[in-house]
């Protein structure tokens, strides 16, 4: 019996160590910063890898690589972006964090990074973010997470690396270099339709990519982007598709493909031209 009940208490005693684990391992997961959807997420991303996003998620991510592009920074550079802000805020602009860090890098503004309300702004945020990681001497050579600890001087200097995967496989993508790549679902009723998501379109296109105004479509509400090739063709059709839930896009097509917020997968449409250099952008109309 005494044998029987030794058993019991060792059973007992192994589950409730188990659990302690799993309590700690979740709890450190938090403590570092990861703050991923459970559920609800609306994005694949697929370019030698996978990655899943939710909406809000995969708008700060395209912004990110835009804006890395736009103020010409090597790749690499929007990789070590990319992970600095999966760790840092989960790809969120969060409004809050340690002691006085605010957004989707988490700077303070005790630190000098700007007022709160420039930091909240994620494209400020990512600008200030390029502009510290180019003043660090040979960054290039380093490590993604000790280019990333230069410039955030976090008190977990090695938690960037494990997002480095992840940030690659969304910089190739968000960067044209693979078709179809960034597919989203749209699921809730679009929050801007007409000329006001066009417009808002027009501007986060100039803000992000530094691109001119885009000509608006004659026949559908939307616009048309000109790309200089397929890359940079696919770049914009990401970005579109990226930033799809807030600004009501409806379709994207490139390349011959066509995306679709109903659908969220991209498909060959049989009338398009896979030769037009020409990204054309259609929005939920007002009606």
């Amino acid at each position: 019996m005494w044998v029987r009940i030794r058993t019991v208490i060792a059973a007992g005693l192994v589950i409730a160590v188990v659990a302690v684990v799993g309590i700690w391992l979740m709890a450190r997961q938090v403590g570092d910063g990861l703050r991923l959807p459970l559920a609800g997420r609306s994005c694949v991303v697929r370019a030698d890898g996978q990655v899943r996003l939710d909406a809000d998620q995969m708008a700060n991510a395209a912004t990110i690589a835009a804006i890395g592009t736009q103020r010409k920074m090597p790749e690499r550079a929007v990789v070590v972006a990319l992970a600095t802000a999966y760790q840092e805020s989960g790809l969120r602009n969060v409004a809050d964090g340690d002691r006085d860090s605010v957004g989707l890098f988490q700077q303070r503004p005790s630190q000098g990074w700007g007022t709160v309300q420039q930091i909240g702004d994620p494209r400020y945020a990512t600008r200030k973010f390029y502009a510290a990681l180019n003043r660090v001497r040979g960054w290039e050579q380093l490590r993604v997470t000790e280019a990333a600890q230069r410039v955030q001087r976090s008190a977990y200097p090695e938690a960037y690396e494990k997002w480095a995967d992840e940030s690659q496989v969304l910089t190739r993508a968000l960067l044209g270099a693979a078709t179809g790549a960034v597919a989203c679902t749209v699921g809730s009723p679009p929050v801007m339709r007409g000329e006001a998501a066009a417009a808002a379109l027009n501007r986060g296109l100039n803000l992000d990519w530094g691109l001119p105004e885009a000509v608006a479509q004659a026949d559908l509400p939307g616009l048309t982007v000109p790309a200089a090739d397929q890359r940079n063709g696919w770049r914009y059709a990401y970005w579109l598709v990226s930033h799809a839930s807030n600004h009501g896009v409806k379709r994207v097509r490139f390349d011959g493909l066509e995306w679709t917020a109903q659908g969220g997968t991209w498909n060959r449409v049989a009338d398009a031209q896979s030769t037009d250099r020409r990204v054309l952008a259609e929005v939920f109309s007002d009606a």
